[in-house]
């Protein structure tokens, strides 16, 4: 099986194309080939499949082989690669919860526009320390809460306590964050069926969408993850303009 190793920020992508030969993996083989020790290593496998809607269907699924639904990262990923392929600065990737237009915006520059933020609204939930998140659906859930710095929340302990409570069903990705200056914020993300990641971009835009939500910045922002900056817009109409950078790593073949 051919694969190819992309990051966006840092948060990793195996990514199996699968749109000229059947391909059949099991969520066991994802959280062996997601495996650090074990396999590849990386966040999120990327599935690719033809689409009637679309240059390109992409599926994500965690590291623990669980489906993820939405990843603006790897989205941004995939996007560059289908637009190297045909040699156009636009094109459209479908995911589960509709088609995401997508543009080049500079060498390994890729905006997505990843849609409209839906379900924003305040929860009344509370653990070491944080309080009074806002949940977002960005096509996967998120949950964000807003600290007053960063250094003193334990991520480690927080993520997957909020992660895993009854009211989030299907589990919830978990974003911390801190204003640091005017529309500037700085995030933490502990991700569903995977820890801590250098960079989330469905929860970056879903960030974007909560600070809104709170008048804590305007329509436009950029975030600041561990592993770089994202720029996120909110237009008139709600949609989500999402840019960031990606990278490719190497190509790679899986035997056996």
């Amino acid at each position: 099986m051919k694969f190819k190793k992309m990051h966006g920020l840092g948060n990793d992508f195996v990514i199996f194309d699968a749109r000229d030969e059947n391909l059949f993996i099991t969520p066991d083989d994802m959280a062996l080939i997601a495996d650090r020790h074990w396999g590849v290593g990386c966040d999120t496998i990327v599935v690719l499949d033809k689409s009637e809607k679309a240059d390109v269907f992409a599926y994500f699924f965690n590291a623990d082989g669980s489906e993820s639904g939405a990843c603006g990262n790897a989205t941004r990923c995939v996007a560059d690669m289908v637009m190297a392929e045909s040699g156009k600065d636009k094109c459209d990737i479908e995911v589960t919860y509709g088609v995401l237009a997508c543009e080049k915006k500079g060498d390994l520059l890729v905006q997505v526009n990843m849609g409209k933020a839906k379900d924003v609204k305040d929860m009344d939930l509370s653990h070491g320390g944080v309080e009074k998140p806002v949940a977002v659906d960005m096509g996967n859930p998120h949950l964000v809460f807003f600290v007053d710095s960063l250094d003193d929340v334990e991520i480690e302990t927080l993520g997957p306590h909020f992660e895993n409570l009854d009211v989030f069903p299907n589990r919830t990705n978990v974003e911390f964050v801190e204003i640091t200056g005017d529309n500037a914020l700085r995030q933490r993300t502990w991700e569903r069926g995977v820890g801590i990641t250098e960079a989330c971009g469905s929860g970056a835009c879903a960030v974007a969408a909560a600070a809104l939500h709170l008048k804590k910045a305007e329509n436009k922002v950029e975030i600041m993850l561990d592993g770089g900056p994202m720029n996120i817009e909110i237009t008139d109409d709600g949609d989500i303009l999402m840019i960031g950078a990606v990278a490719y790593v190497f190509d790679g073949v899986l035997n056996g």
